[in-house]
């Protein structure tokens, strides 16, 4: 079992690590969209700058994405041949128009907007930016997909030990699919936002390029203010959803051992006994859990030990119960990242209405910090999702257990996971390195390099 263990490991390592650039990415491309667009409108040569500075962030973020992404399928064909071979027939096609067509989409015109700038006209380069937006978005769609699959399968039918697809469009219209695809896009906005006010509150701290990022604030606060609420609505629809999807996965995330009354109480704080299937300490709200799973102040929610005497009666013996410290807490992190972001966009909101950003320098000084709590909350949630659906690699239909490659052995596992550490490593250092350069040479480059240049002694002629 050492291998599966080590496994799991890599994979959780290289899809978080993975997963820190595709959020950023698709919410910058979004914003500096928008930027671009208020320029093209507007004639304002300052709106210009914008894009133009968080688009070299977007470039590299970009990158470093697109490489990570790659080490990340390498493990899987590594690691999980037994599982790839099970949904490869599945898993093909959304794949293979992600990589044909969003994946060339978003490339392409990339280049056409790095290269366009004063070559193309105004609406053609802002096209170009637009269709990145759509491409990396679209790229997002058909990984969730494939993803929504594992949640829950659709569009299948099993041939030979395999899953083979028979419904492109059931596929495409999992339920599952629906209420996670927009959780995670607005949630991504929200990262690009976050990130935006958070550099922007640093230079209106140090009161550098302040007509350039009081806008970018504005823009950015305005954005995760809206996108924060979107990202929280939708992930209560989803939440809704696990009840009868996945209704192990909800019990283990609220530590519901047994079936509940049918007013559900909402447990806060829990120290979870998962050998002895209980808790010793519960701190609850009444009504909540039935107000969050039903949407009114009844209904029961059903328990993890019922559910799991189900589970024995329809896949045979074994146990079916996800590790629940880890399901619970992570939802709880997740939860409470939310709403600090949404507070704190609440707060940043107020006070630009008031005209009083300026004064605040301690609110500027947390939105700094702020820049990671989207990272925090999409940490926490994909881990959520991950490991309450375990024993499971596909829900009913292939265990994690089973999806290993069985000829691949501990020490070749280790060997990668430590070349995987190094390359991560490498590129992190990378990926601050510009960060922090391009931040502190601010959006004015090619002005302050003229006006450097015009400082410099100049030989007499």
């Amino acid at each position: 079992m050492l291998n599966v263990l080590l496994a799991r490991w890599q994979f959780g390592i290289t899809t978080v690590y993975h997963f820190l650039f595709v959020p950023l990415t698709i919410g910058l491309s979004v914003l500096i969209a928008l930027m671009e667009t208020m320029y093209v409108r507007t004639g304002d040569e300052t709106y210009k700058r914008m894009a133009k500075f968080w688009g070299k962030m977007f470039l590299v973020n970009f990158a470093l994405g697109v490489v990570t992404g790659i080490m990340q399928e390498f493990q899987f064909g590594m690691n999980w041949s037994a599982y790839s071979r099970f949904v490869g027939d599945v898993f093909g096609p959304p794949l293979a128009i992600e990589a044909l067509a969003a994946f060339f989409l978003e490339s392409t015109f990339i280049a056409v907007w790095l290269f366009g700038w004063d070559r193309l006209s105004k609406r053609v380069h802002l096209l170009a930016i637009w269709l990145t937006a759509l491409g990396v978005s679209i790229s997002a769609l058909w990984i969730l997909t494939a993803n929504a699959f594992m949640q829950e399968p659709r569009g299948y039918v099993i041939h030979n030990g395999r899953a083979e697809m028979n419904n492109f469009w059931a596929l495409l219209g999992n339920p599952q699919l629906w209420v996670e695809f927009p959780h995670v896009w607005f949630g991504a906005l929200s990262t690009g936002a976050f990130f935006i006010t958070g550099v922007s509150a640093w230079y209106l701290l140090k009161k550098r390029h302040l007509e350039e990022f009081t806008r970018s604030f504005k823009i950015g606060i305005l954005v995760a203010l809206a996108s924060t609420v979107l990202t929280i609505v939708l992930g209560h629809s989803q939440a809704q959803h696990l009840m009868t999807s996945q209704p192990m996965k909800m019990a283990a995330s609220e530590a519901q051992w047994n079936t509940s009354q049918e007013h559900a109480p909402w447990s806060v704080f829990a120290i979870i006994d998962e050998e002895h299937h209980r808790n010793t300490y519960n701190v609850q709200i009444p009504y909540l859990l039935s107000i969050l799973a039903y949407n009114h102040t009844y209904g029961k929610v059903e328990g993890i030990n019922q559910l799991q005497e189900q589970y024995v009666r329809t896949y045979g013996p074994g146990n079916y119960i996800p590790p629940v410290w880890v399901t619970y807490w992570s939802f709880r992190v997740m939860v409470l990242a939310g709403l600090l972001m949404l507070l704190l966009a609440l707060y940043g909101l107020y006070l630009m209405l008031k005209n009083r950003l300026s004064q605040h320098s301690a609110f500027l000084r947390a939105m700094i910090g702020a820049i990671f709590l989207p990272y925090i909350a999409h940490t926490s949630g994909w881990i959520m999702t991950e490991m309450g659906r375990q024993p499971w690699v596909v829900l009913g239909l292939l265990r994690t257990a089973d999806g290993v490659s069985p000829t691949v052995t501990p020490p070749m596992i280790w060997t990668t996971l430590l070349g995987f550490g190094i390359l991560y490593l490498v590129l992190g250092i990378i990926d601050v390195y510009l960060f922090v350069r391009f931040i502190r040479q601010g959006p004015d480059l090619e002005e302050d390099t003229s006006e450097m240049d015009a400082k410099l002694p100049h030989p007499v002629t």
